[in-house]
C-alpha cells in the first residue's frame, strides 16, 4: 500500500464521521421541526380568529409538546364528561354495577341540551350503557347528571384530581352550570329546577330569555345585577368551575389512553365510545387524516368551544394528545373553523409521520 492510500483512509473516516454527524443532527432536529411548524401555524390561526385560541399538543411517544396558551385556564364545558365516564367505568370494574344496570330517571334530572334521555318520561329505567354513550356520543346533559347522581360528585372530582393533580377546577353537575351562570343576574337563580331549564332553553332570543328568567324567579328585570348573557357567562367562567388548563386536561387524557386510569377492557371500551362521538365532525377531527382515529370529547357553551382527545395513527400506533379551546367569539361556525384549522395544522406539522426511532 503506497502513501497516497495511507492518507486516503483517515480522509475517508473523516468524511464518514461528518456524514454521520449531519445525519444525526437532522434526525435530532425532526421533532423540534414539527413543533416549530405547528407553533407558527397556531399563531396565524389565532391572528385570523376573532376571539382567542388555546392549544396543547403532546406526542405521547417522545413527550415533545407544543403549548399555545395551554397553561392558561379555559372553560372545558362538556369536556368534564370524560372524568365522569372514567369514574363510572371504575365503579363497573369494582363490581358495584354493570353497563347493563338500569337507573331510574327522576323529574329533577332533566337538563336542557342534546341527546335522547330527555325523550323519556320520569320513572323510565335506562341502562348505564345507554346513559354513558348518550353522555359522550351525543353530549347529553341529562344523562350526565343521572350518572353523577349514581357515582357522586366528590368521586368524580377525586378521580380528576388523581389523574391530573394540578390545573383543573371543580367539576359540578350540568344543572349547576345553569344555576351558577344565571346567578350572575340574581342570586335566587340557585333555586332553578329542571322544568325551568327546559323553559329557558325554548326562549331563543336573548331578551326573551332574560325576561322569562325574571318571571320564573318572580323578580323585576331591573333587579338583575347584569344586563346581558355575555356578562353573566363571563362572570361564571371566571370562577373556573368546570374549567382548567389544557395541559392538565391533556394529562388526564394521556392517563386514559395509556391505561393508567382504567383496566384494559375499560380503557378499550371508553376509547371506542370517544371515537364515535357525533358532535365534533366540524372541529379538530375534520383536519386530521382519515387514517388517524380521534377519540375525543367536544364542549360548547356561550362564546366557548372545545375539542380534546387522543389521535392514534393507524400505520405506527403513535398517539398524539390534541386539546384546543376557543373563547370570546359567539359564532360557533367561526370557532369550529378555527378548531378545524388546528387539526389541519397538527397534520401538516409532520408529527404523525415521525417514527419512534427519532
Amino acid at each position: 500500500m503506497d502513501s497516497s492510500q495511507n492518507l486516503s483512509r483517515p480522509l475517508r473516516l473523516l468524511v464518514i464521521a461528518l456524514l454521520f454527524s449531519v445525519f444525526a443532527s437532522n434526525a435530532a432536529a425532526t421533532a423540534p421541526d414539527w413543533k416549530q411548524r405547528l407553533e407558527q401555524r397556531l399563531i396565524e390561526i389565532d391572528t385570523d380568529y376573532p376571539g382567542e385560541l388555546g392549544v396543547y399538543v403532546q406526542d405521547l411517544t417522545t413527550g415533545d409538546a407544543v403549548s399555545f396558551r395551554g397553561e392558561q385556564s379555559w372553560y372545558l364545558a362538556s369536556g368534564i364528561k370524560v372524568p365522569v365516564a372514567i369514574e363510572v367505568m371504575r365503579r363497573i370494574e369494582q363490581g358495584e354495577f354493570s353497563l347493563d344496570t338500569t337507573l331510574r330517571l327522576l323529574s329533577s334530572d332533566y337538563v336542557d341540551g342534546a341527546g335522547e334521555t330527555n325523550w323519556h318520561p320520569p320513572g323510565t329505567e335506562l341502562s348505564v350503557r345507554f346513559l354513558l354513550e348518550q353522555m359522550l356520543v351525543r353530549s347529553d346533559n341529562t344523562a350526565t347528571d343521572v350518572l353523577i347522581r349514581q357515582v357522586g360528585l366528590d368521586a368524580v372530582n377525586n378521580a380528576a384530581r388523581q389523574l391530573a393533580p394540578e390545573g383543573l377546577g371543580e367539576i359540578t353537575t350540568l344543572a349547576d352550570v345553569r344555576r351558577h351562570a344565571y346567578s350572575a343576574f340574581h342570586e335566587s337563580a340557585f333555586t332553578l329546577q329542571a322544568k325551568d331549564f327546559l323553559a329557558l332553553r325554548q326562549a331563543n332570543q336573548e331578551q326573551e330569555r332574560i325576561a322569562l328568567l325574571a318571571t320564573i324567579l318572580d323578580v323585576e328585570p331591573t333587579d338583575f345585577a347584569v344586563a346581558d348573557l355575555r356578562t353573566a357567562f363571563e362572570r361564571y367562567y371566571a370562577t373556573n368551575l368546570n374549567g382548567g388548563q389544557l395541559t392538565a386536561f391533556s394529562t388526564l387524557l394521556a392517563a386514559l389512553a395509556q391505561g393508567q386510569a382504567l383496566g384494559a377492557d375499560g380503557t378499550a371500551y371508553l376509547m371506542d365510545v370517544l371515537s364515535r362521538i357525533q358532535t365534533g365532525d366540524r372541529r379538530i377531527k375534520a383536519g386530521l387524516p382519515e387514517s388517524v382515529r380521534f377519540a375525543h370529547k367536544t364542549g360548547t357553551q356561550y362564546a366557548r368551544t372545545c375539542d380534546m382527545g387522543v389521535a392514534t395513527v393507524a400505520a405506527n400506533g403513535r398517539r398524539i394528545v390534541i386539546a384546543a379551546c376557543t373563547r370570546g367569539e359567539l359564532s360557533r361556525a367561526r370557532s369550529e373553523a378555527a378548531l378545524r384549522a388546528v387539526g389541519k395544522a397538527v397534520t401538516e406539522s409532520g408529527v404523525f409521520q415521525i417514527t419512534a426511532a427519532t
